[in-house]
């Protein structure tokens, strides 16, 4: 296929890892000469980065491939992501499709597409995930003002619910010389703040003599990044090192994403995580006393096989008394090939729903508490470029979204505002 000249769009679906992953997918064939256009463009080519986090992740992965198929019918489609990985041949029975790439293969989207007819529809491309041993540094550029920098894939964890050891292998990382060199490349394109992102982040490092709080005291002497935030980090990985750290850091923001995916010790038990809760309140304890100010997200998996009703009132009891700032809440999903489905009792849906439901609420309490406390008080924020609506948004410091009338002075800028509660967005 000839690709000089060629109209490409691409679709992410799941983690930010995906955006990061599909933007380095983007610039190989942007050198390759195609021309990026919107998905709902007309063109050549669509990539397709896909989920397999949840049953429901994967259903809309299948929907999402059809309907750009149905509108698209003269376009080659390329299928790459976690489904793709996991569930390779089954994507390729879906008419339409030409290109399934896996985990390791993913990366080489432009190579696949020289070499074949854009009729042609290929064996879909699968590798044995536990003997991929490379690692593709990733960034995602949605504007100028923020950048997801993949630092990290894969999870040694296997935590019984969870199917991401299976769709990106075992834990590696770039070094932290990598990631440096492309922290001050991304400042030469006026990026203001990274993200660093991972599968396990805080795993950074295993097999090396390096780890992920040296590669946070790397990063903190790069003056051309003015911020830096952790997308998530295991409890039993966030030391009181990193913490203390962050709080005596001018570049790494008080923000924090920690999953705990259940209050209750017998469920977390059942999830053969790595902690008990005992040690989560110690993490929040300490956030607490050093950055009083930090935003605390935290990961929440309701409904889990073998979560009684007794188990879950212990967990909501546990996780009311958690000084966070919200909760992300998942219902626990059927995965194949898990050890959960050894698990006899299952919550019925109904039941899982409404545990789903009063999470989310309390959720919202927190986030509300949380906004509260910073009314009438001066944060810095820094405004993205992306504007809709005639507003302008971006996060303060501590990660409070704000939305005010658009200004594009305020575009890619650090500037301090009084927190109102009309100014209180959504992220």
């Amino acid at each position: 296929m000839i690709l000089s000249g060629k109209k490409a769009a691409y679709i992410t679906l799941g983690c930010k890892l995906n955006f990061s992953e599909t933007s380095t997918i983007r610039h190989s064939l942007e050198n390759a000469g195609v021309i990026t256009v919107n998905e709902k463009e007309e063109a050549d080519i669509f990539v397709i980065n896909t989920c397999s986090v949840t049953d429901v992740a994967e259903r809309k992965g299948r929907q999402v491939i059809r309907k750009i198929i149905h509108h698209n019918p003269d376009a080659y489609v390329v299928v790459v992501g976690c489904y793709a990985q996991l569930r390779a041949k089954e994507i390729m029975q879906i008419e339409g499709v030409n290109l399934v790439l896996g985990a390791h293969e993913k990366f080489k989207v432009e190579e696949y597409l020289r070499f074949y007819d854009a009729r042609q529809q290929q064996e879909p491309h699968s590798c044995d995930i536990f003997k991929l041993g490379n690692f593709d540094l990733a960034c995602s550029f949605g504007d100028r003002t923020r950048c997801f920098l993949k630092i990290q894939d894969g999870c040694d964890y296997f935590c019984s619910y969870c199917t991401i050891p299976y769709a990106r292998g075992k834990s590696r990382s770039a070094t932290i010389r990598q990631v440096v060199e492309t922290a001050k490349s991304v400042a030469t394109k006026g990026v203001k703040e990274i993200i660093l992102t991972g599968v396990n982040t805080g795993d950074f490092g295993r097999g090396t003599q390096e780890n992920f709080f040296e590669l946070l005291q790397a990063l903190d002497k790069v003056e051309e990044i003015e911020r830096f935030r952790i997308s998530s980090i295991e409890p039993n990985l966030l030391t009181d090192d990193i913490i203390h750290f962050i709080a005596n850091s001018v570049r790494f923001m008080p923000h924090f994403h920690i999953p705990l995916q259940s209050g209750s010790n017998e469920v977390l038990r059942l999830m053969k995580r790595r902690y008990p809760r005992e040690l989560f309140a110690e993490k929040i304890n300490t956030i607490r006393t050093l950055l009083p100010d930090a935003f605390i997200g935290v990961d929440v998996i309701a409904g889990m096989r073998g979560e009684t009703l007794a188990y879950f009132e212990d967990a909501f009891s546990f996780i009311s008394k958690l000084d966070i700032s919200r909760l992300h809440v998942f219902p626990y999903s059927e995965r194949q090939g898990t050890k959960a489905l050894e698990i006899k009792e299952i919550v019925p849906p109904t039941e899982k729903h409404q545990r789903v439901e009063a999470l989310l609420k309390l959720s919202e309490q927190k986030l509300n508490q949380f906004y509260a406390r910073f009314i009438g008080k001066t944060r810095n924020v820094l405004f993205e470029e992306h504007h809709a609506q005639g507003m302008i948004g971006g996060f303060t410091d501590n990660y409070i979204r704000i939305e005010k009338e658009f200004d594009a002075s305020l575009i890619n800028q650090i500037v301090p505002v009084t927190i109102t509660p009309e100014l209180l967005g959504k992220d």
